[in-house]
């Protein structure tokens, strides 16, 4: 599962850096949304996300004192991190660019996935909500997906499942008749929900019928 921006903001000192030399630069066809940060009003600077992927800090006007925020590296996504009360916390920048610039078309998506599988590129045109089956079928077309998938056909020691259990699961999977939701079998077969939808598309344990 895909980590969750925090829902809740209690900043006391944000720790990024401001780099002099990364002024702002016009980029054709921009568009800056300020993020919405509860108790930012006792915030020295204010914080904001583009359409194009980058994030920036200002006092009153991007355009006339904004600086762009390097951020950090998480599990290969762009963050901002933040110094909270209560601990360190961590803003995934392209749940909030998807957050404010892309519209979901369901309830059920709660996932952001890059189009071209480059978790660097947050352009609000490779970012799209997605469903946990939609996110897991994505996935597997990624090249780094692929090469696993190769792996892990490969692969039958210090596994958790094994070929009698996986074969149940599949069957189970594919029985038009099947009243077990995905939560249901998950806790039945003692696995991740993420493990099913492997299992059913074909990125894990695809070498059994």
């Amino acid at each position: 599962m895909l980590p969750l921006c925090i829902s809740k903001y209690q900043p006391l000192t944000f720790i990024l850096t401001l780099n002099p030399f990364f002024m702002i630069s016009k980029i054709a066809g921009e568009i800056w949304k300020p993020l919405k940060i509860s108790g930012h009003k006792s915030i020295r600077r204010k914080y904001a996300v583009s359409s194009s992927g980058r994030a920036a800090s200002y006092v009153s006007d991007i355009s006339k004192d904004g600086k762009l925020l390097q951020g950090s590296v998480t599990s290969g996504y762009k963050t901002l991190n933040l110094h909270l009360e209560d601990g360190n916390g961590t803003i995934y920048l392209h749940r909030e660019i998807a957050r404010l610039f892309c519209k979901k078309n369901s309830p059920k998506s709660k996932y952001v996935i890059h189009v071209n599988h480059k978790k660097e590129d947050n352009r609000q045109s490779n970012l799209r909500w997605a469903t946990l089956e939609e996110m897991s079928n994505h996935q597997q077309k990624s090249p780094q997906k692929i090469a696993y998938k190769k792996l892990q056909a490969n692969k039958s020691v210090g596994l958790k499942l094994n070929l009698s259990k996986v074969k149940s699961i599949k069957d189970a999977i594919n029985n038009p008749k099947r009243k077990l939701t995905y939560k249901q079998m998950a806790a039945k077969y003692n696995v991740s929900e993420m493990t099913l939808y492997r299992i059913k598309s074909g990125e894990n344990w695809s070498h059994v019928k």
